[in-house]
């Protein structure tokens, strides 16, 4: 089942329109339904600079200057993950650019480019078709006008490195630009025939090639949403409520803020959008003395639901609403019918619960956000992953039309589906159109861990019924959690046939790939964690919890029928029924995802003797969704100190199928940078909720992965001509599980709640 429309109803793609490319005097425009459009390059992240001669498009990708310079519009947010190189190349490659003459714009807001977020690892995937078509139709026109610039006919020429040859002779694109005389559309059907690249001609896709934002990055010149200044600004610290929903200011008392140098007022925040309820801003010349004034800010409030609830509150109310029959909604996955209650005339059934904790998403920039309004238009300058969701919001706390309000693009200084919810956004708006003058929001690091929109914690619950042969008859399970698309981003929520309404993103990956005959899958809202918190979305979302139980669990099952834990896998991953995968992106279906439990199982040396408290555990994945899969696997190999219940990962081994690769040096890093991501959520950090509020505040007690904890990485992915898909998140959600099963293969206890504390270890060695 898709997640999301289908990418071409999401980002107004080359097949819904006529597409026009046209050249005047000062370079070719690129767009859609006959409009023209100018690009006017700007440094990535800064502040865009007034666009000069025409305006924009609808669905404009890119425009080539008289200096034959290759623009090309991103609309995904960049948070370190270099999107912009990634997407350029797709475009460049079919454009037959000069690399060293493309350049990036990162846009704003504006209905013209269509869906506008950054996550689910969906932005190669998505915009793969669109820019690979834009380039097709660009080198076209520009062969047909750089033939005639030459005296000789198209078919006689060929594009190049950024010019047209033919005839002996070449002419460059800026040159075919400068000359004016590039004029052609193609329709909708033209569009869908266009003769992309075949992947052995490829220039840019899968080399490798310098990233477009490294200098800014390390210069010190890319500008961050933190960065932001405007004359005349005020700065605003928030004095944040008891609750996250509900709260109501009783009263307040700024005594003691005045004595601070700099400290101008309060303001007590009226939010019609019910974004920010209860919120009180100190508001001052400077931020540090926003800090002092706010400290000292004496507010009474009446608190909203879930002050008084604690972590072991959220998990427990979870487990008795799994405990129900009649709750949450069953996913459509079942290939064969169920054949009376569960494990009937079965000759042996396993049933297990696992739970994860709360985890904060501490990205290095802590959350700002810099509102004015200009000429009539609210401007709230910052770094934001889905523009398109929080927009409506924005209007509504303003009390303005949507249109009335643009949200200026910069670099974000990490993301991790943080700023999937752009609710920051609000209070700074809120505030500059209270005051009438600019205001600078900026949260401190215990602010940004209070008002986080944490990764909820979930309790899962899952049963296995085998035959006399140790062959598996059926499956259940059953997984609760606060639903963040249902919370944030209500109209995403996906559909049953029986009309249940579920949050696709808290159970992806629930919905596997094993043949374990009848299947049964069951995603429940967590009510309290909704109403306590805003549940949100963090780097890989639902499988980050989904995956540590289905890739425990089946360790157990292989383990209960005596058998090796890869050959388990290899023998579920048939590829049979709705597994076989299906076009565009999940062709081979579990064949794909049995290559990299092989290839990821021979890497780590599978089955080779290793020393005392030492094992190897191996953990699975097809990635986010069954419509985009990417295939991983991992093999961790840790230590078990019996004394202290410390748990080292010495090595971890991972195999990716993500299709064609197209940036390679980006593979790599998002792989790493998401398997350490899971190695850390997985040992080291996690919080919990006592009297309604995160118990860890900053990095002095919540305590990510350190330098010395990484272990040696070795990563490989497959080489593949399929459609690429996402690499952002996968890798995450292997590791976990794959530590998990390690341990039990070293010193034989099972443990079931992320994270994995030296004292769980040891609690479970006792018992």
């Amino acid at each position: 089942m898709s997640r999301l429309p289908p990418p071409e109803t999401r980002t107004n793609p080359l097949s819904r329109r006529g597409f026009l490319v046209a050249s005047g005097a000062t370079g070719i425009m690129f767009g859609f339904s006959g409009v023209l459009a100018a690009i006017d390059p700007a440094v990535p992240g800064s502040v865009p600079a007034d666009a000069k001669g025409p305006s924009f498009a609808p669905t404009i990708w890119f425009g080539i200057d008289a200096d034959g310079i290759v623009t090309v519009n991103i609309i995904r947010a960049e948070m370190g993950q270099h999107v912009g190189t990634a997407l350029a190349r797709i475009l460049a490659d079919e454009l037959e650019a000069d690399w060293s003459k493309v350049r990036i714009v990162h846009v704003d807001t504006d209905p013209k480019w269509g869906f506008m977020v950054t996550g689910g690892s969906w932005s190669v995937w998505q915009t793969f078709p669109v820019f690979s078509q834009a380039g097709a139709a660009g080198r076209i026109a520009l062969i047909e006008a750089g033939a005639k610039l030459l005296g000789t006919s198209p078919a006689q020429c060929s594009a190049r490195a950024g010019a047209v040859h033919g005839g002996g002779r070449s002419i460059s694109y800026g040159d075919i630009a400068k000359s004016g005389t590039v004029a052609r559309q193609f329709t909708p059907d033209e569009l869908a025939k266009l003769p992309i690249k075949p992947v052995e001609k490829r220039t840019l896709i899968g080399r490798k090639t310098p990233a477009l934002d490294v200098d800014a990055k390390t210069n010190g010149s890319a500008v961050y949403g933190i960065d932001a200044k405007v004359p005349g600004m005020v700065y605003a610290r928030p004095k944040l409520p008891p609750t996250r929903n509900g709260s109501k200011v009783v009263s307040v008392d700024d005594g003691a803020a005045k004595k601070v140098r700099g400290y101008q007022r309060y303001l007590i925040l009226d939010d019609p959008s019910d974004t920010v309820p209860g919120w009180v801003m100190a508001i001052a010349d400077s931020y540090p003395a926003a800090i002092k004034a706010a400290d000292l800010l004496a507010v009474t409030w009446t608190a909203g639901p879930g002050a008084d609830v604690s972590e072991k509150m959220l998990l427990d109310h979870a487990a008795d609403l799994i405990g129900k029959a009649d709750g949450g909604v069953e996913l459509d996955v079942a290939d064969h019918p169920a054949s009376g209650a569960f494990g009937a005339g079965a000759a042996s059934t396993i049933d297990a619960a696992y739970t994860t904790g709360t985890v904060l998403h501490f990205q290095l920039e802590p959350l700002n956000a810099l509102a004015f309004e200009k000429n009539g238009v609210f401007e709230v300058h910052t770094g934001n992953q889905w523009q398109s969701l929080i927009l409506p919001t924005l209007a509504k706390a303003l009390g303005v039309a949507e249109s009335k309000v643009i949200m200026r693009t910069y670099l974000l200084g990490g993301g991790f589906g943080r700023r999937l919810n752009g609710d920051y956004a609000v209070p700074a708006l809120l505030a500059t159109k209270a005051l009438g003058k600019p205001v600078k929001m900026i949260l401190t690091r215990q602010d940004d861990a209070r008002f986080d929109s944490v990764r909820s914690a979930s309790a899962q619950r899952l049963r296995m019924a085998f035959d006399g042969a140790g062959n598996v008859q059926a499956m259940e399970h059953h997984a609760c959690a606060g639903w963040p698309t249902q919370v944030l981003a209500g109209a995403f929520l996906a559909k049953n046939k029986a009309g249940g309404a579920y949050d696709p993103f808290a159970i992806s990956g629930a919905d596997h790939w094993y043949a374990v005959g009848h299947q049964r899958v069951r995603a429940i809202a967590n009510d309290l964690a909704n109403t306590t918190f805003r549940p949100g979305w963090l780097r890989s979302v639902g499988p980050g919890w989904t995956n540590w139980a289905l890739e425990s669990f089946i360790d157990e099952a292989a383990h209960h029928v005596k058998a090796d834990p890869v050959a388990f896998r290899l023998k579920l991953l048939t590829g049979a029924g709705r597994n076989a995968g299906s076009a565009p992106a999940a062709i081979g279906g579990a064949l794909r995802q049995a290559e990299v439990v092989r290839r990821a199982a021979a890497m780590a040396g599978w089955g080779g003797k290793l020393p005392t408290d030492t094992a190897l555990g191996i953990a699975t994945s097809f990635g986010q969704e069954r419509d985009m899969p990417t295939w991983s696997a991992c093999v961790a190999r840790v230590h078990v100190d019996r004394k202290t219940g410390v748990v080292t990962v010495e090595k971890l081994s991972l195999a990716v199928d993500a299709g064609t690769i197209v940036d390679p040096d980006g593979a790599l890093a998002q792989v790493q940078g998401a398997a350490l991501w899971g190695l850390s959520m997985a040992l080291h950090e996690g919080t919990t909720f006592v009297n309604g509020q995160v118990s860890d505040t900053n990095l002095d007690t919540y305590m990510p992965l350190r330098i010395a904890d990484v272990p040696e990485l070795d990563i490989a992915f497959v080489d593949s001509k399929e459609v690429p898909v996402g690499l952002g998140e996968p890798a995450t959600t292997v590791v976990g599980p794959a530590i998990g099963n390690a341990i039990f293969n070293a010193v034989g206890v099972r443990l079931r709640h992320l994270p994995i504390a030296p004292a769980d270890v040891l609690a479970a060695l006792k018992g």
